[in-house]
C-alpha cells in the first residue's frame, strides 16, 4: 500500500490497529466467522510490511495455490505445515545468537559461587569480557558455557529465568528488548500462513526449552509447536514434589541434518514449506521440497546493513553460503530484505 496526506495515514493506522487486535484474539482462542471475516478485509495485502516484489508474490502465489479447492495444487488442511528457523530468520542474530547472550549473562551472574572461573577457560574470557578468547574456545568452549549456565536446575526454575532475562536485557546494539528484535514481515507471513489453515513450527538450533517459554506470546507458537536442540532431563522429587532437573549433557542437536530428523520425530509429516536464513538450514529446505506435490524453500538473506546487518557467506554468525548457491537451482525464494521489506521490526 502506498501513498500519503492524513486519510491515508488514518487508513494505515487502522488497518494496523485492526490486524494488532485481530492477533491478540487470535492468541486466545476466538476463530469461527471472526477469522472469516479478518481474512477478508486483509485479503488486499496479507502481508503489508512486504514492498511488492517476486518473493512477496512467490509467497501468496504458493498460498493461493494449495489453498483453492478443485485446484490442481490443493493441500487439505492438516498436511499445511510450515516450519521456521528461528535465529536470523524470525528474530535477529546479531552480534551473537540471543541465546548465547543469555548464557553469558547467566555466567556473569553465577560467577560469585564459581571463584574457579576467574583462571577457567572459557568462563575466564566472559567474566575478562575477552570476546577474542571466547571465539577461540570454539563449538566445545560454547557448549560448556551453555551447560554451566542452563544445567543442574528444574524445567520449572529455567523457564522463569529465561522470562526474567527478557523482561530485563537489552541489544546490546540497539538497546531493545530481545523480543522487540522480531520481524515484523515475518510475524505477518506467520498470520497469513494460520489464516489459511496452517500449522506453523519453528525448527531452530537454539534451545527448546529457551524457546518455549516466549514464543507463543511473541509469534503465535505453542511450546508444542517448538523443535530445538534440548539437553537431557531427568525425573526427581524435590522436597516431596516430583520435578524434572535438567543434566549437563546433550540431548540433541537441532541443526543443519539435525533438523530434518526433529521434524520427522516432533510433527511426522514432511512439511511444505520451510523458511530458514544460513547453510544450518540447508538440510531443512532439501528435505522439505524434495517432497511430492507442491512445496517452497524461502531465504531470508541478510542485505540491510543500515536497517539490521548486512551479513552472508563470510560471517560467523548465520553463514550463508552453500545455501545461497543452491538456492537458484533448487527453485527457491532468496528474500532480499533490503529492498523487500519496508519495515524491519515491528
Amino acid at each position: 500500500m502506498q501513498g500519503d496526506g492524513p486519510f491515508f495515514t488514518f487508513m494505515q493506522w487502522s488497518i494496523e490497529m485492526f490486524a494488532v487486535i485481530w492477533n491478540r484474539l487470535v492468541r486466545a482462542g476466538a476463530a469461527g466467522t471472526l477469522a472469516l471475516a479478518a481474512s477478508g478485509a486483509l485479503a488486499g495485502d496479507p502481508l503489508p510490511s512486504w514492498n511488492d516484489s517476486a518473493s512477496k508474490s512467490a509467497i501468496i502465489g504458493f498460498v493461493s495455490g494449495i489453498t483453492t479447492e478443485n485446484g490442481p495444487g490443493f493441500v487439505p488442511p492438516a498436511e499445511r505445515i510450515a516450519v521456521f528457523d528461528n535465529d536470523g530468520c524470525l528474530w535477529s542474530e546479531q552480534p551473537a545468537y540471543f541465546q548465547l547472550l543469555f548464557a553469558i549473562d547467566r555466567i556473569r551472574e553465577l560467577a560469585p559461587d564459581h571463584p574457579e572461573w576467574k583462571d577457567q577457560q572459557p568462563f575466564k574470557a566472559v567474566l575478562d569480557n575477552d570476546m577474542k578468547a571466547l571465539a577461540a574456545a570454539g563449538e566445545h568452549g560454547l557448549l560448556e558455557l551453555v551447560m554451566a549456565s542452563h544445567a543442574g536446575m528444574t524445567t520449572v526454575a529455567f523457564e522463569k529465568v529465561v522470562r526474567d532475562w527478557l523482561a530485563s536485557a537489552r541489544h546490546p546494539t540497539t538497546g531493545k528488548p530481545y523480543t522487540a528484535m522480531v520481524y515484523q514481515p515475518m510475524l505477518e507471513v506467520l498470520d497469513y500462513l494460520r489464516a489459511n489453515g496452517f500449522k506453523t513450527f519453528i525448527v531452530s538450533g537454539g534451545g527448546i526449552e529457551f524457546m518455549r517459554p516466549w514464543t507463543e506470546a511473541v509469534y503465535g507458537i505453542p511450546p508444542e509447536q517448538v523443535i530445538g536442540s534440548s539437553i537431557k532431563t531427568k525425573f526427581d522429587v524435590r522436597d516431596g514434589e516430583p520435578v524434572l532437573v535438567r543434566l549437563p549433557e546433550v540431548n540433541f542437536i537441532d541443526d543443519k541434518a539435525g533438523k530434518p530428523v526433529g521434524i520427522n520425530q516432533h510433527i511426522g509429516r514432511r512439511p511444505v514449506m520451510a523458511f530458514g536464513n544460513s547453510d544450518g538450514d540447508l538440510q531443512m529446505l532439501q528435505w522439505t521440497t524434495a517432497g511430492t506435490g507442491p512445496r517452497i524453500g524461502v531465504i531470508v538473506h541478510h542485505t540491510d546493513a543500515e536497517r539490521e546487518w548486512a551479513y552472508d557467506r563470510a560471517s560467523h554468525i548465520g553463514k550463508l553460503d552453500k545455501a545461497l548457491d543452491l538456492a537458484v537451482g533448487s527453485g527457491w525464494v532468496v528474500v532480499d530484505m533490503k529492498n523487500d521489506w519496508n519495515k524491519v521490526y515491528p
